[in-house]
């Protein structure tokens, strides 16, 4: 089997990207990771399916977002991947809409560098429900 046959038949997870859109105005579509190649983690375990992430990383973060906390309009410090562990947030980009992410949910925070849009530049996020919200945060140099 060729490279190319490996990616064709590896699997693929949904995430959110939180970006720039058109006319200037944050936005969230969904996209796929894929590409994934199948090969050992090392020594004598079994392949399995990897996705190598390219770039620089400059930080990784454990966020701990308490009952009732709200981040008013602010955009992504850095490029980064955000992954809820545990509990319930929200996302609501510039276009209006609003995204709620639990458990397992992962996201692409890429919305630097936006037009400021009836007093907020960004995003607005915070916590839901009846407990704390745990995430995590790796965080791309610009």
């Amino acid at each position: 089997m060729d490279e190319r046959d490996r990616r064709a038949a590896g699997p693929t997870y949904p995430y959110w990207v939180l970006e720039r859109g058109l006319q200037g105005l944050t936005t969230m579509r969904r996209a796929e990771l894929d590409g994934f190649v199948s090969r050992t983690l090392g020594g004598r375990a079994a392949p399995s399916a990897v996705l190598d992430v390219p770039g620089d990383f400059q930080n990784v973060s454990f966020v701990h977002l308490p009952v009732g906390w709200v981040g008013e309009w602010h955009e992504s410090p850095y490029p980064q991947w955000v992954v809820a562990l545990e509990g319930r947030w929200f996302i609501e980009p510039q276009d209006g809409t609003r995204v709620e992410m639990g458990p397992g949910d992962l996201h692409w925070g890429g919305d630097q560098g936006t037009d400021d849009v009836g007093g907020g530049k960004g995003h607005r996020s915070g916590q839901l429900g009846d407990g704390p919200c745990l995430l995590m945060m790796v965080q791309r140099t610009r």
